[in-house]
């Protein structure tokens, strides 16, 4: 919608398309000065921390995997792991293993979906993964069924695709059979160069020339790619504990969203999480198929153009592809599913009052913390997920891109923004848990009679 040529120049997107949730764009331009560049978030907030608030701990996390039915895992597992950092629960390594596998699994099926469906449609100027079909089937199919093997994986170690239940704090409540795993072999070795090929395609697009001095985080190990836990890693310096999360970062309310945005405490400023980010923080650990593809592309290093992050997307399928084969093809089930203290009452354990975790979500960092009593009883929990961190980010180059293109048509420019926005595969529900509602009441209330 547009204004009449003689105000303002102000252009709405009223839903934002190809985007997990419901959001908006709000763009106010004043001759060539750009006025107020809004990223709306107007999908309700659903409160999952006041939510929490007085249930049993246990409950975390089953209730925090409803909030995305696209990436589940990252918050049943960020939640999971905090819970263990609160009562001092150590993971067996095989049981580490198998939740690094189940992680790939989620990063295929996000990352292949996001990759084909929502953001490979823009550089052919389609408007739909339907759309894109007609033109690229054989490319389309490939994804469908890297997707559904992605699914599989969550079946077999989550028990069902969406919502899985089978994670638990210590471990699993079951374990896959070795069967069940290795009849799966061929199909990640059938993915993982499809995989590939899907890199080749999505590397041969024309990319605009967009980049940013960006402040990428993420999380990062010396032994391997991180995706579980790590230490927090910036490419400005930063190097921190998951522990000191809140000292660096911290998330405030906009007026036009009803999803935080986070800044770095130190300079208030924006930054980067997700795939490009890990990617470069982390490449040089990627498996080596990945980094063989990412050379031979010819992926930036460092990228700090945000539209090439569909690059680093199928980068990280390949990884996750290549992970999975290794872990599937070397499984051999132990004896028990859970540490035998995490069968307990975890009420028993006082000492430590709080637990938070941090793990990497398709989208990005993901962080978890929860304050519990003496009675297994949660008072307090804070979940920052991955769309809200990079919100301020987006809007910042929203802000840029548009001083760019002021003069095209009010179409062209919405066109130009979406696309930016969908670059970063925004899941607008993950983000919209928490609102403050102040009433400012300026007269006395009357009684009824």
């Amino acid at each position: 919608m547009t204004e009449p040529a003689n105000n303002p120049r102000i252009i709405r997107v009223p839903i934002l398309t190809r985007v997990e949730g419901e959001g908006s764009l709000y763009v106010s331009i004043d001759g060539r000065h750009i006025e107020q560049v809004q990223l709306a978030i107007f999908e309700p907030p659903r409160l999952f921390e006041a939510l929490l608030r007085g249930r049993p701990c246990e409950e975390a996390p089953d209730i925090t995997a409803r909030i995305c039915g696209i990436c589940p895992i990252a918050y049943q597992m960020t939640a999971v792991q905090a819970l263990e950092q609160r009562f001092r629960i150590e993971i067996r390594p095989e049981i580490r293993e198998l939740r690094r596998l189940m992680y790939c699994g989620e990063w295929i099926e996000s990352h292949v979906l996001h990759v084909t469906m929502l953001q490979a449609p823009d550089f052919y100027g389609l408007d739909s993964g339907l759309e894109l079909a007609k033109q690229f089937p054989d490319e389309v199919k490939r994804a469908l069924r890297m997707k559904k093997i992605g699914n599989r994986l969550l079946e077999i170690l989550g028990g069902r695709a969406i919502h899985p239940v089978n994670l638990a704090v210590g471990g699993f409540y079951r374990l896959p059979r070795r069967e069940e795993l290795q009849q799966l072999v061929p199909d990640l070795e059938w993915g993982l160069q499809a995989a590939v090929e899907t890199a080749k395609w999505v590397a041969s697009f024309s990319f605009p020339d967009f980049t940013q001095p960006y402040d990428y985080v993420a999380l990062s190990r010396p032994d391997e790619y991180a995706i579980l836990d790590g230490t927090l890693m910036s490419s400005r310096g930063l190097s921190c504990s998951v522990n000191e999360y809140e000292n660096q970062f911290v998330e405030e309310q906009v007026p036009h969203s009803t999803a935080l945005h986070s800044k770095r405490l130190s300079s208030r400023e924006s930054y980067f999480v997700g795939p490009l980010a890990r990617i470069n923080l982390n490449r040089h650990q990627l498996s080596p198929l990945a980094i063989e593809t990412a050379t031979s592309l010819a992926l930036p290093n460092p990228c700090f153009n945000p539209h090439m992050g569909i690059i680093a997307r199928s980068i990280e399928v390949i990884h996750a592809f290549e992970e999975a084969l290794e872990i599937t093809q070397r499984y051999s089930p132990i004896s028990e599913p859970r540490r035998p203290s995490a069968q307990t009452d975890l009420r028993e354990e006082s000492s430590l009052l709080s637990g938070c975790a941090a793990t990497e979500a398709p989208r990005g960092t993901i962080y978890h913390r929860y304050n519990i009593d003496e009675a297994g009883k949660i008072l307090f929990a804070k979940i920052v997920p991955p769309t809200s961190q990079n919100q301020g980010q987006i809007e910042a180059d929203l802000r840029t891109l548009l001083t760019t293109i002021v003069d095209q048509s009010d179409t062209e420019i919405a066109l130009q923004c979406e696309r930016l926005i969908r670059s970063y595969d925004p899941c607008i529900s993950c983000s919209t848990h928490f609102l403050k509602l102040r009433i400012d009441r300026s007269l006395p209330r009357t009684t009824e009679p």
